[in-house]
């Protein structure tokens, strides 16, 4: 991985791209696309690709449950084309319900082995476009105040210390936290994994809606600790909040930001031009500009160094076929609800 500063690069290269003779709109036509990653960069990738492009995109702002939702309701009248980011494990549900459309990108040999196997493991209905490690942020000023240890394992978050410190998502609406679920059941099996989670539950302060929540509330001196992506770690740094990450010694997964053209696509041939473009390096670059530190599924694509470095964390095996199966994503979250948010804290 090529690891060097990209923002003076990145803001170079994103006003040569603007200040590029736009192609002729009423000849390119539009596109209408779901995006799934953050507000700037969804609005960064919209401009760009319009402005060398010629193609209007019609940007619609959803998280990956939501996007997954909306594309089922929408089955018999598609009017998504492609849909951008958000967990892999929504992704292959849609492919696995014939949501999206078999295409095998030219650019896949360019691509990292992980994002390769995602789209072999969908058929080719999906693509991994990034990916992020799960693991704890910690606000160092309260760790310091309150004199508590910083969490290093999934071990420590269990103790005492921490009642009341902890925040998390709730599985059933985030991505991540579900990849939370999983990751515990495939590092330590499927019972030990409950008996782990219903006593972390006496722990955790807050379930929250959205998967980025725990890690702002942390920033902002709400909570203590969250359990989260450590890719959004950097970014509250970089607005000034004292926020570090690790990474947990026993293991941990790691989501697959992915990308799908939707069968029946109104636009076909602009969203395999989308599709094209998002994996180039040019491209992939955009989610560093927008301050998220996701590793770009392109091997050529410069890497920010607050990218986390993966060749220094330890990850389980994730099984991403079997734990994006809507059937068993169902089954772990309905057990979850019933064996621990059903509990007292």
């Amino acid at each position: 991985m090529t690891r060097f500063r990209l923002r003076p690069a990145l803001a170079a290269l994103a006003a040569t791209l603007l200040l590029a003779p736009a192609a002729r709109a009423q000849d390119a036509g539009q596109l209408n696309v779901i995006c799934s990653v953050q507000a700037e960069w969804c609005n960064m990738i919209q401009t760009v690709f319009a402005r060398t492009t010629g193609v209007k995109i019609n940007l619609s702002l959803k998280g990956s449950g939501e996007a997954l939702a909306q594309l089922i309701a929408e089955r018999a009248n598609p009017k998504t084309d492609v849909w951008f980011g958000g967990t892999g494990d929504p992704h292959l549900q849609a492919a696995e319900q014939g949501l999206s459309l078999e295409y095998k990108s030219p650019a896949l040999p360019q691509l990292h082995a992980w994002a390769q196997q995602q789209a072999s493991q969908s058929g080719y209905r999906t693509v991994g476009n990034y990916s992020g490690p799960l693991g704890f942020g910690y606000n160092t000023e309260l760790i310091a105040k309150k004199k508590l240890p910083v969490p290093r394992s999934w071990a420590d978050l269990l103790n005492p210390a921490y009642k009341g410190e902890i925040q998390v998502a709730n599985p059933a609406s985030s991505g991540t936290a579900y990849t939370m679920v999983a990751t515990l059941v495939q590092l330590m099996g499927e019972e030990k994994a409950f008996d782990y989670m219903k006593a972390l539950h006496k722990n955790i302060a807050q379930y929250t809606r959205s998967g980025t929540g725990p890690i702002k509330a942390v920033a902002r001196g709400e909570s203590t600790v969250s359990i989260s992506f450590v890719h959004d770690g950097p970014g509250e740094a970089m607005q000034g909040f004292p926020v570090a990450t690790v990474t947990p010694s026993e293991g941990t997964g790691a989501e697959i930001g992915s990308m799908s053209i939707i069968k029946g696509a109104r636009n076909l041939e602009n969203a395999k031009k989308f599709y094209e473009w998002a994996l180039t390096p040019q491209a992939q670059q955009f989610g560093a500009a927008a301050k998220q530190f996701q590793l770009p599924s392109n091997k050529a694509t410069p890497v920010d160094p607050r990218v986390p470095n993966f060749k220094q964390i330890r990850f389980i095996n994730y099984d991403y076929a079997k734990y994006g199966a809507s059937t068993e994503r169902k089954r772990l979250i309905a057990r979850w609800e019933k064996d621990v948010n059903s509990l007292p804290r």
